[in-house]
């Protein structure tokens, strides 16, 4: 019997790795979302790519390795024109990349107010979402080592319009809120926006919006948002990148299925915009 022991050691340590290497999804609400009563117990409906049917909006956390961690953190909200979520290729894809260069990140499903039959809205419940996931966020931040002063947003598509509802919106906290969580700020310190939708551009951009990283393909009939975007930004002095591809479409996700050399490494360009702009400087890094 004792010659059994190590074995079993052995094999409950690897369980106990794959248990911690598998993320964890926490509810943005523990006892459900506002206004979602009616539904809050069906199940979500997943096929191939997408996701719907979403009553429980809620993060999936991804953390990178602690010997690589930075300290910053992005909250990413995928796109699907609020009938779907892409959330593979655009929420879980898009966190593992930003997991490997040291960045916690947070892969969101929200309420999705154009699913047909949905109870939903957009400036009401899905914004809720947005802003409640950037709180949840920060107020877990000491937990998950992150500098609550560098926690930003992304959005691809309809996820950049989801951006909007929190970078060009009120997102001060409410100091006599019941629930801790909603005393923070939602406000993003930085904004990465893929392609995002035509209403994803505010009427003008205020002078303290957060640094903002904008990428879409020139032959994306989305493409003038991202103009529009950039003299905005342009006007307000507010510090901004964009990128246009020549040819991509919509719908790119992370590159890694894009026919053009260039914008299969769009990520890294992110990566680069964010160690120019002390986003990655583990010197602020909270000590555990």
């Amino acid at each position: 019997m004792k010659s059994l022991i190590p074995g079993l050691t052995a094999l409950l340590a690897l369980a106990a790795f794959a248990r911690a290497d598998v993320p964890t999804t926490i509810p943005l609400w523990p006892a459900g979302a506002p206004g979602a009563e009616a539904r809050r117990h069906e199940p979500e409906l997943a096929r191939d790519y997408w996701v719907k049917n979403i009553h429980n909006p809620s993060i999936t956390v991804f953390l990178p390795p602690k010997d690589k961690a930075t300290g910053a953190g992005v909250v990413i909200f995928p796109g699907g024109g609020h009938r779907e979520l892409v959330f593979g290729a655009e929420g879980v894809d898009a966190a593992k990349y930003f997991a490997s260069i040291g960045v916690a990140a947070f892969a969101v499903k929200y309420r999705l107010a154009r699913e047909a039959g949905s109870p939903y809205s957009l400036d009401g419940d899905a914004a809720a979402d947005a802003r409640r996931a950037m709180r949840l966020v920060r107020s877990r931040a000491a937990e998950w080592g992150l500098d609550p002063k560098r926690i930003g947003i992304m959005g691809f598509s309809a996820g950049g319009e989801m951006v909007s509802m929190v970078v060009y919106r009120p997102a001060a906290g409410d100091p006599h809120a019941a629930d801790p969580v909603d005393r923070l700020s939602a406000r993003p310190d930085f904004q990465v926006v893929v392609y995002p939708g035509p209403h994803a551009v505010p009427a003008r951009v205020p002078p303290d919006a957060p640094p903002a990283f904008f990428i879409v393909a020139n032959d994306d009939d989305l493409a003038g948002g991202v103009v529009e975007l950039l003299k905005k930004y342009r006007a307000a002095g507010v510090p901004v990148e964009a990128h246009f591809y020549a040819r991509g479409g919509h719908g790119f996700n992370m590159g890694q299925r894009s026919q053009q050399r260039s914008l299969a490494h769009w990520p890294d360009r992110v990566a680069d915009w964010m160690l120019d702009n002390g986003l990655l400087d583990p010197a602020h890094r909270p000590e555990k």
